[in-house]
């Protein structure tokens, strides 16, 4: 033996598991138990269901499935096998997610029974460990932003969004300037918040870029009115351009009489760096499981997080974590707030998680951050756009913040392989890969956001894979059409998302969609 590795090849082999798994009510039999319930003590009702009004008890047991403990446990971790993780793959092709890795002593401060066991209706007095976090986590995110205080009532992104759209309306109406029903975005901020403002009843206006890539200052002049409400804007926008003019912006709309209100979820590449109020932004949110390093958790739940000027601290979701000098406490006695948006103070373990992140890195750790993540950014950036077939549009020559929404149009063009066939061939490979936002502005998109958390082993793997992907539409289109070959499934059937029998998981979802056929 020489002792020597054998050589790592050129690209990972891998290969999902496929168990082909039943649901847990398919594998049920009858008489098999995970744990035996103790017997009740003499005296105790035989039944609790006795204690119940009889129009509340069930006619027949409900129809659980019986299984033993290994049974469960085969089931779930056959199913997490079949699954491509945050943990298992290189996903920065989850662009505008801002997937990184989350830390797994966060994991373990959330479930120990101190929080866990936390009900969110027992006495302030006993719940002051967990409400001096929230009072402080408050306080860093007002400090991060530059705004007077914080709500981390949202229980996600797009909830904060809502948030502060409620809050520009309670605001105008406060000052008897309900008329202002106009709402101002561009097409590639977040798409949240046009459909926020369209949700509440508000008339969207959306910008388009100039040549460059930027919003069009000139075209924001022109629709501002004494019916703007707002400006709802993301800066880096999803392309990943950063709009230098931006306090231009913030003043066109406070010259008619509106509010600007700063999408942040793009901040990762910011920290430390600029701050929304700095630009004269009057509202802005977090998404604390981007930006700030909480879980994703398969779309939730997620943690969001308002900020506001001193103006709309009124309006602030009811109720407020307080501090008197001695001790916390939630003021629900707000007559100006918009009411509750979510049940309670917000997601508490994901807040805790963001406290412990943000505490953690301190101010200087929070700027590292935001600039390996332009590094990361704009060296796969340098690195992708040496593959065939890619291009970079707008902004041509010029640096990104923290993500790069690409565009695969030559490379459809010449081979009839499309964004998507890439993003599947690319899960035979072990990595994530996502197009981009509706609408396609940018023909055959793909919207990449390496993190702080990536190493250059990391991205230039990722570059790697992609580089073979694009090679194989050129050589083998019809493989990477047909992909994924190697995953624990196939495609989707697309047929299946406009029938609602086989998808609404409720009556209630159900009847929703057949009402809008």
């Amino acid at each position: 033996m020489t002792g020597e590795i054998a050589p790592k090849p050129p690209l990972r082999r891998y290969h999902a598991a496929r168990w082909d798994e039943p649901l847990l009510f398919e594998l049920s039999q009858p008489g098999q138990r995970g744990i035996l319930p103790p017997a009740l003590e003499p005296g105790l009702a035989a039944d609790a269901a006795d204690e119940l009004p009889a129009a509340l008890r069930r006619e027949r047991p409900a129809a659980l499935p019986e299984l033993a403990q290994n049974a469960v446990l085969r089931h779930y971790l056959r199913l997490s096998q079949e699954n491509l993780g945050a943990d298992l793959n290189i996903d920065i092709g989850q662009g505008t997610c801002t997937m990184k890795y989350s830390p797994k002593v966060n994991d373990r401060l959330v479930a120990g029974h101190k929080l866990a066991a936390l009900h969110p209706r027992q006495d302030d007095e006993t719940a002051q460990g967990v409400l001096e976090i929230l009072w402080r986590l408050e306080r860093m995110l007002a400090e991060i932003s530059g705004m007077d205080r914080v709500s981390l009532q949202p229980g996600a992104g797009s909830a904060a969004i809502w948030t502060n759209v409620a809050m520009i309306r309670a605001y105008h109406e406060s000052r008897g300037e309900g008329h202002r029903d106009q709402v101002i975005t561009t097409i590639f901020s977040h798409p949240s918040n046009a459909a926020c403002a369209k949700t509440a009843g508000y008339e969207v206006i959306t910008l388009y870029p100039d040549a460059d890539g930027y919003p069009d200052l000139d075209a924001l002049k022109a629709a501002v009115s004494d019916r703007t409400a707002a400006l709802l804007i993301t800066n880096p926008e999803d392309t990943g351009i950063f709009n230098p003019r931006i306090a231009e912006f913030v003043e066109a709309v406070h010259a008619v009489g509106g509010l600007a209100c700063y999408d942040q979820a793009n901040a990762n590449g910011v920290l430390g760096i600029t701050r929304a109020r700095d630009a004269g932004f009057d509202l802005c949110h977090f998404n604390l499981h981007k930006t700030f390093s909480t879980p994703h958790a398969c779309g939730g739940p997620a943690a969001g997080a308002c900020g506001v000027s001193a103006e709309l601290v009124p309006f602030l979701p009811r109720p407020t974590v307080e501090f008197d000098g001695e001790r916390y406490f939630l003021d629900d006695d707000r007559p100006e707030s918009v009411g509750k948006v979510r049940p309670f103070t917000g997601v508490a373990p994901n807040l805790v998680r963001a406290y412990s992140w943000i505490a953690s890195l301190g101010a200087e750790g929070l700027r590292e951050v935001a600039e390996i993540a332009v590094l990361n950014n704009n060296y796969l950036m340098t690195q992708m756009l040496k593959i065939r077939g890619i291009s970079a549009p707008y902004a041509k020559g010029r640096r990104r913040i923290e993500q790069v929404r690409y565009s695969w149009e030559e490379l459809a063009e010449e081979t009839g392989v499309h964004s998507e066939d890439l993003g599947h061939r690319a899960a035979d490979y072990g990595v994530h890969y996502w197009t981009s936002h509706h609408p396609y502005v940018v023909p055959e998109p793909a919207t990449l956001e390496p993190t702080e958390s990536y190493s250059k082993r990391d991205l230039d793997e990722y570059v790697a894979i992609m580089n073979a992907v694009a090679e194989e539409a050129y050589a083998d289109p019809e493989t990477v059409r047909t992909a994924p070959h190697r995953s624990s499934v196939h495609l989707n059937k697309e047929e299946t998302l406009d029938d609602a029998g086989a998808w609404a998981v409720t009556w209630r979802a159900y009847r929703r969609k057949n009402a809008e056929r």
